[in-house]
């Protein structure tokens, strides 16, 4: 009957995306999801009476005039802060007071999203409201419905009203910016903007483009003897009926084991793919939660931990003009110091000149800086202030700021390049590149010696690394001869350096390290590697046509085979990808976590490779094994939580006997 197939349909696609976005664990292909998708959409057009609420076809948007306000049935509270160890231990014993016995708590990370509150009626989504002021939100019920990462249906016909928080991933925050710079269309400051702004937009076929999730972080059933004692089982509770909820939960006997979860995750945060600003630490039982009761405007028996601020404001003192190795020319921001997300910043990224003409940055200005994906400090923002207009509006530059040759554009880029192959500043640059740790790794040749030697003529390229004597580095200012012979040693010794670093270091447009890598193993060999063409390279997985055309061009560039030329004829002849052992790990990816006890995390890598797999810096559901060692951190919980197997030091030289 078309009625059992339906239903079987809405249920296999159900399970599909709870697999997928809740745990991260796919069920289905692609190809299967897409069939059955298609068919269910197929029949419930043929029969319309049979479009229900839950069906997965429903997540595909529509357009709506305006958005409806809607009284919340049960208010959502704020939470009142702690910024010390010492307000939180005093909020702690102050409860503690209350009661004879003791006191657990559940500690959560506080996401930085937007809180909503969904509604379900014996299992079925049918309301989605946002947070508002607590006591009125938005209705926001179709948007809402093409997050795949909320069940449109329960595993259980259950009457609940859960709460949670929407949230944009890191990494997709960044595509999002990236592609509205590219077609001049508005920049979101950050995830949580960007969220806000996904989530209110008329047309919700947007919104089911812009990759948001949720963590759902309590419920409240309908049928009291729904309800679990406490809130960690509640949580527990939760996930078995569909929701997603952050696998970074805890539960604490007191308020030192607390303070040990906000320790632990004040640094770690920054290894996940989404902004947490905090920890909200609540009481876990709800009699002792009932006792407690609220304030006008929080509940007592929860609180939040803030981290220290990741967003601050200080003063733009300049803009310094960098030039990279590829003669692109990015603006650096040379601030006020200020203290941000536990370090001292006075130099921030600006990104391009097209940013900051459209923020209207000026020299002078009081701005917003904050770290992107939390590691490198950038302006997001210019601040309100009477003296902005009366500021000089900042232009771009027209000239290299090294050489004077004249800034161009390159085909749909905004950046602004020096094309001058005699600049002093490319010319460093890429010198430093080919020294660097990430390239040839030539120890005790940093950027203050490369300084010294090019601007003493002993060296324009990086093939004049390889004519230096040890009377050229004893000339060089404050450098005696023992380290003369350290800098001049550890240049003989790159001459021999893996084959992968040695393209990493030639600089080819669009090849890093990873590339490097895949060029290595595929070609073995510099020869092969030059004689091969643009079809074959662009067959290659992780390639692609635009990059396999400038990796040929690079090789049959002149000056750049007499560059090879030269390099071979004073001896730099990179060492011949090893062969693989075997194909036992071919297929597999590895994520390598933690301290070693018989070899490096690279050495392991490369065993790792020679035995034909591969390996990752990150755990997703595509990892086939992480190697744990001592002192594993956040990718260990992550692999536990989407039940990765996971392989001690011992196990994985077990399997390579």
């Amino acid at each position: 009957m078309v009625i059992n197939r339906i239903k079987f349909l809405k249920d296999e696609i159900n399970k599909s995306n709870y697999k997928y976005y809740v745990e991260e664990d796919p069920y289905l292909s692609d190809f299967e999801y897409d069939k059955l998708f298609a068919e269910l959409r197929e029949l419930e057009e043929k029969h319309p009476l049979l479009k229900t609420a839950d069906s997965p076809t429903q997540r595909v948007g529509s357009v709506s005039e305006k958005f409806f306000s809607h009284k919340h049935k049960y208010r959502l509270y704020s939470l009142d802060n702690t910024y010390n160890y010492e307000d939180l231990k005093s909020w702690y014993e102050k409860i503690q007071k209350e009661f004879k016995e003791p006191v657990e708590l559940v500690c959560e990370l506080k996401i930085d999203g937007l809180a909503i509150a969904l509604t379900y009626d014996k299992g079925i989504f049918t309301l989605g409201v946002t947070r508002g002021d607590g006591v009125t939100g938005e209705n926001i019920t179709n948007n809402l419905k093409t997050i795949k990462a909320i069940p449109l249906k329960l595993f259980e016909e259950k009457s609940v009203e859960v709460r949670g928080e929407i949230y944009m991933p890191k990494t997709s925050f960044e595509r999002l910016n990236e592609e509205n710079l590219k077609n001049g269309e508005k920049v979101f400051a950050n995830p949580r903007n960007a969220a806000s702004g996904s989530l209110r937009q008329l047309d919700s076929k947007i919104t089911a483009q812009r990759d948001l999730s949720m963590f759902t972080y309590t419920g409240i059933f309908e049928n009291s003897a729904d309800t679990p004692d406490n809130h960690y089982d509640g949580m527990m509770y939760l996930k078995k009926l569909g929701f997603k909820i952050n696998p970074n939960i805890r539960l604490c006997k007191n308020a030192d084991e607390a303070i040990n979860f906000c320790k632990e995750w004040e640094n770690k945060r920054f290894e996940l793919d989404y902004a947490t600003d905090g920890v909200v630490i609540k009481v876990n039982s709800f009699a002792q939660q009932q006792e407690l009761g609220f304030t006008a405007r929080a509940p007592k028996w929860a609180t939040a931990f803030k981290f220290p601020p990741e967003e601050v404001t200080t003063k733009l003192l300049d803009v310094e003009l960098n030039v990279g190795k590829t003669g692109a020319v990015t603006p650096v921001a040379i601030l006020t110091p200020v203290q941000l997300g536990g370090s001292v910043v006075q130099r921030a990224s600006l990104h391009n000149f097209d940013e900051i003409k459209r923020l209207d940055v000026r020299i002078g200005d009081s701005v917003l800086i904050k770290k992107a994906a939390e590691i490198i400090p950038k302006v997001i923002k210019v601040m309100e202030t009477d003296e902005h207009d009366n500021l000089p509006v900042y232009t771009a530059p027209e000239t290299c700021p090294c050489c004077g040759q004249k800034l161009e554009t390159r085909e749909q880029e905004v950046v602004l390049y020096c094309t001058n192959p005699d600049c002093p500043a490319i010319n460093k640059e890429k010198i430093n590149y080919w020294a660097s740790k990430e390239a040839m790794d030539i120890d005790n040749i940093g950027p203050a010696v490369i300084e010294q030697l090019y601007n003493s003529g002993f060296i324009k390229t990086p093939v004049d690394l390889y004519k230096l004597t040890m009377e050229d580095f004893l000339s060089l200012e404050g450098v005696k001869e023992k380290s003369a012979s350290n800098m001049y040693e550890a240049i003989q010794k790159s001459k021999n350096n893996p084959l992968k670093r040695f393209i990493t270091a030639l600089s080819i447009r669009n090849v890093g390290k990873e590339t490097a890598d895949i060029l290595a193993c595929e070609y073995g060999s510099l020869e092969n590697l030059m004689a091969a063409n643009v079809e074959e390279l662009a067959e290659i997985n992780g390639i692609g046509d635009k990059i396999a055309e400038e990796i040929f061009e690079y090789f049959h560039e002149e000056k750049n085979i007499e560059m090879l030329k030269n390099l071979e004829e004073l001896g730099v002849k990179p060492a011949l990808a090893p062969k693989a052992v075997s194909d036992i790990f071919k297929g597999a990816t590895f994520v390598l976590t933690g301290t070693l006890q018989n070899m490096t995390r690279d050495e392991a890598s490369e065993i790792i490779k020679s035995h034909g797999g591969k390996t990752s810096s990150s755990v997703s559901k595509n990892t086939t094994y992480v190697l744990a060692g001592a002192n594993a951190g956040s990718k260990l919980d992550k692999a536990q939580n989407l039940e990765i197997p996971i392989l001690t030091e011992n196990e994985f030289l077990e399997m390579i006997k």
